[in-house]
């Protein structure tokens, strides 16, 4: 019996390491690997270097995890990852297979751990990136990456190779992301957002960051992709699903703004997204605010609550998802008026979009905050649906 068992064990160490040798032979067949990381944007930042890589005439390959997890094809064509479970590390090595077999010159990849150990493992004995990227560290995550800031800041580290490359557009915590990179050996650059031009933003068919666009610049730039052709590649990107994306509506000659805010969901991102649209409310054109609650982030509603009363001015309050009973008694709390707050955790999308409607006289403003899961996916979906189809019955009427 004890034989047996040996017999076994042995097996399976000897499968492991030839597995692990064949990973590390696809790996090293490909001569540019990216390996993405940060609190937000990460997706974005995943297809618009992807695109500027492609662009430059390298052939590409990227992989997105956030709310649609992708594989994206080296003509920038894309299909879905369909898990059987739940999200597990172990899948990049088959996106970095697949990639090789596909013959990339670069691999794009998103960072999909948040334990701080395994994103450590990622980096080190998975993906062993040529360059790295953390688009920013912002306070999110701290019931696994916490529970300070700076523990969110040093897990992210983990992912910044020794003696390596990584840029990141993180200026707040930059010192420590920088000390951080010398401890390892490694070089860490500060991409400049000054430098992004109102033209280089009006040629993206959604609102970009120009934080993202200064970090894919970057990248390109290591790569001596001029500035022009990364531009053309990143301005060619389909968004991702959570991009922040404006639909027209018009239902029933009410006129209707929805712009999509829910990928921005930690309090210091829908801060930051808030004070970039710089919307004031008023009566004529309302700003209806959908929030998207969590039932497994008690903290979040907490600080969503928080969130609400001292950064968004806005004229009503919709309130979606999960456990919304606790975020209005926490809004009631901070003492907040709840005369425009409306609790409808327990309706459908089309039933919060017609309640938008009700309080729209004749034109208004709906933005997602609080999280892109659960009924705010559903919700974007319903509404890009209405949005294309009116879309629709204008290119017929005008024909």
């Amino acid at each position: 019996m004890e034989l047996f068992i040996v017999a076994i064990v042995l097996i399976l160490v000897t499968w492991w390491v030839l597995e692990y040798r064949r990973h590390i032979s696809f790996r090293d067949n490909i001569p540019i690997r990216i390996h993405v990381n940060g609190t937000r944007g990460k997706s974005s930042v995943t297809r618009l270097i992807a695109g500027a890589l492609r662009e430059g005439g390298i052939r590409t390959v990227a992989k997105t995890t956030g709310t649609l997890p992708r594989f994206i094809f080296p003509d920038g064509s894309e299909e879905p990852i369909i898990r059987l479970g739940s999200a597990n590390i172990l899948e990049q090595k088959t996106i970095i297979r697949r990639a090789a077999q596909l013959g990339a010159k670069a691999l794009v990849i998103e960072c999909m751990a948040l334990q701080p150990e395994y994103q450590e493992i990622s980096e080190q004995k998975m993906i062993n990136s040529t360059v790295g990227v953390i688009t920013n560290a912002r306070p999110d995550h701290l019931e696994v990456m916490g529970p300070t800031e700076d523990d969110v800041v040093d897990a992210l580290s983990g992912t910044i190779k020794p003696r390596g490359i990584c840029f990141t557009s993180e200026k707040e915590r930059f010192k420590r992301l920088k000390d951080n990179a010398e401890n390892m050996g490694a070089k860490l650059f500060l991409a400049d957002d000054t430098s992004i031009t109102d033209e280089d933003l009006e040629g993206f068919s959604y609102i970009e960051h120009r934080e993202n666009v200064a970090i894919t610049l970057a990248v390109a730039g290591h790569y001596d992709i001029p500035r022009d052709i990364a531009l053309r590649g990143m301005h060619k990107c389909e968004p991702d699903f959570g991009a922040l994306k404006v639909y027209k509506i018009d239902f029933f000659g009410k006129k209707t703004l929805f712009y999509n805010g829910f990928a921005a969901n930690d309090p210091e991102s829908t801060s930051t997204l808030w004070d970039k649209l710089g919307f004031q409310p008023n009566k004529d054109e309302p700003i209806i605010v959908i929030v998207n609650n969590r039932a497994d982030r008690p903290n979040r509603t907490v600080q969503l609550a928080e969130m609400l009363e001292e950064h968004i001015d806005a004229n009503y309050f919709i309130l979606v998802g999960t456990n919304t009973k606790l975020l209005f008694e926490k809004i009631i709390r901070t003492g907040m008026d709840v005369t425009d707050v409306f609790d409808m955790g327990d309706n459908t999308p089309d039933e919060v979009f017609e309640r938008c409607m009700e309080l729209t006289p004749r034109n208004s403003k709906i933005i997602g905050l609080g999280n892109i899961g659960g009924i705010g996916r559903d919700l974007l979906t319903y509404i890009e649906a209405r949005s294309k189809n009116e879309n629709n019955h204008s290119e017929k009427d005008r024909g």
